[in-house]
Order: structure tokens, then C-alpha cells, then sequence
């Protein structure tokens, strides 16, 4: 007779190994922990992962308040796959220098760490480790992991404190990063799927000029204005089709299946060059619950008024 063989939870890919700022963000969704973990080796395998249909969902950071857009991850959204997000998560960041057991500051001539969090300790770096010498890695988690797979006693890491919980380093020093207020945001990505509208959401998008010409970007944003659509976020990146070739990425206000989101990209498409959704989903932030639950109210009002206005007619 048989049995019943227990379903194994979906599958998420993020930038591995354990211990990095990835998996930590990660963490911090309750829903999102209880999944299969994949580490993949660099973002852009994430998504591949996701598009190649070898995962389910896929977790990457794609901002920084500090360093701007990670642009690997961008890039792959812009041009290489198709995904839709289907969350925000933004987290503070806490940067740490870890070492071998027993290996103190005056002992540290090697740096290593991801490239944006290098970015983010330059101050600390410059005014403790002026002579050391800095290289990049595909993580911090990464950094961290070398270090303790051969310690040197002269090299150290920049990581988040899991990492350092992970592979039994030391923290040399704590919160090096420049900016207290430094946070990263992080999206949920997945083959298909757009989440339903919460009263408090973002829809992302790219904007591909159907010519480059004086007026062109004011044309595509007086969309916006004439809307009272909030922008969010705005950058330009390099199409890779030529120099002076550019697309436009978006973060604004609001939900796709909101009318006047839906007749903005409408026009945007029709008059202005093709637009390549990138999801609309839940916006992150301390209020958003708050926010949420007064949309949701004063929808249910504005129902009821129309109700009783149309209990009128005849």
C-alpha cells in the first residue's frame, strides 16, 4: 500500500554561502525562512535559477541608500530575465570586521569583502586600515569563508555578524559602516504571479524611449505628473545598444490594477516606447501595516457611500 510522501517546501535561491547579508534579509520574513534555502554563487545565478525554472522564487539585494541600485541585479531584471517582484524587504546594515582567532588590528594588511560593502566602510577603512590592501569577493559571506578555510592572521573580512557565527571568526570591530542610517532593499522575484493590491504598494517598470530626442524624458514624465503619480525612484541606465542609447527605471506609487496606474502605462507604451513591466507588490516600511489597514477602511467607506448613492436611482 502506499504512502503518502511529505511535499517539500518551495525552493528560494539567494546570494550564498550562509552567513551573508542576503541570507540574513532573508531571515527576517518569517515565510520566507520556512523555504528550502539554495545558495547560488552570484546574483546573477539567482535569477537565473528562477528563469531557468531550477527554483521557485529568488531573493536579491537591488539598492542601496548609500551605494544606489546594485546593478547586477538591474541589469538581469532590465535585460536578461523575465521576473516579476514579488516583494520589498529593506533592512538597516551592520558591517562588521571579522578575523581569525587571536589576530588583532595592528595584525590586518588584507581587506576583503563584497564590493558594496567595501563602499560602505571606506571612512572606517581609511582612518584604522589606511596600507591594507582591499579585494573584492563574490560575497561577504564569501570573504568571511575563505578566512576561516585558511587563516593567515593578517586578513580580514567585512561581513554582517551571522557570518561570523557561521564560520567561528572573531568580530575585530563592530558597525564600521560610514552611515548609520544605511539600509538595502531587497526583492522577492519570481516567474510569474503579481501580487493583489494592499492599499500600500509599488509598481517597478523600465521606460525604453521610442527615439532619443529633446523632450523625450519630460514627455514620459509629465505621464506621471499629470496623474499625481509619485515617482519613488528614477535612473537612467545604458541600454547596451550604443553610447547615448538609455532606458529609464521606475519605482512609483501604487498597483497595476489600480485605473490610473493601468491608464499611465497604457500611454507610456502607446506614446512613448516600450515598457517593460517589473511587478507591483507590497511596499516596505515601518507604516506599512498601518497604512494598509486605513486604505482598506477608507475603501470599505467610499463602498458604502457609492452603495447608498446608487440606492437612489429610479
Amino acid at each position: 500500500m502506499a504512502t503518502d510522501t511529505p511535499s517539500r517546501p518551495p525552493s528560494i535561491a539567494y546570494l550564498g554561502p550562509a552567513g551573508t547579508f542576503t541570507e540574513q534579509a532573508l531571515f527576517t520574513q518569517a515565510d520566507l525562512a520556512a523555504l528550502e534555502h539554495v545558495p547560488a554563487s552570484s546574483i546573477s545565478d539567482v535569477l537565473r535559477q528562477v528563469s531557468g525554472g531550477e527554483v521557485a522564487l529568488g531573493f536579491a539585494a537591488i539598492e542601496n541608500s548609500i551605494e544606489g541600485s546594485v546593478n547586477v541585479t538591474q541589469d538581469a531584471l532590465t535585460f536578461e530575465a523575465d521576473l516579476l517582484i514579488q516583494r520589498e524587504v529593506v533592512i538597516s546594515v551592520q558591517l562588521n570586521l571579522l578575523v581569525s582567532n587571536g589576530t588583532s588590528l595592528s595584525d590586518v594588511r588584507r581587506v576583503v569583502s563584497f564590493p558594496h560593502a567595501i563602499a560602505q566602510c571606506r571612512g572606517w577603512l581609511r582612518e584604522h586600515l589606511p596600507d591594507a590592501t582591499i579585494d573584492a569577493s563574490n560575497s561577504t559571506a564569501d570573504a568571511a569563508r575563505r578566512i576561516a578555510e585558511a587563516p593567515d592572521g593578517h586578513t580580514a573580512a567585512i561581513a554582517p555578524g551571522r557570518a561570523a557565527d557561521v564560520y567561528g571568526l572573531e568580530i575585530l570591530a563592530g558597525d564600521i559602516e560610514d552611515h548609520p542610517e544605511n539600509e538595502t532593499r531587497f526583492v522577492l522575484v519570481a516567474s510569474d504571479g503579481i501580487p493583489e493590491p494592499t492599499g500600500h504598494d509599488k509598481t517597478s517598470l523600465v521606460v525604453f524611449q521610442r527615439a532619443d530626442r529633446p523632450g523625450s524624458l519630460l514627455g514620459i514624465l509629465q505621464e506621471f505628473a499629470a496623474r499625481s503619480i509619485n515617482l519613488t525612484r528614477l535612473e537612467s541606465r545604458p541600454t547596451k545598444q550604443g553610447l547615448g542609447d538609455y532606458c529609464f527605471l521606475m519605482d512609483l506609487e501604487g498597483h497595476v490594477a489600480d485605473d490610473v496606474i493601468a491608464d499611465c502605462l497604457r500611454n507610456l507604451h502607446m506614446k512613448h516606447g516600450r515598457v517593460k513591466f517589473l511587478g507591483s507588490y507590497p511596499a516596505a516600511g515601518s507604516s506599512g501595516d498601518e497604512v494598509r489597514s486605513e486604505a482598506s477602511a477608507a475603501s470599505q467607506a467610499a463602498d458604502a457611500w457609492l452603495a447608498d448613492l446608487r440606492d437612489g436611482i429610479g
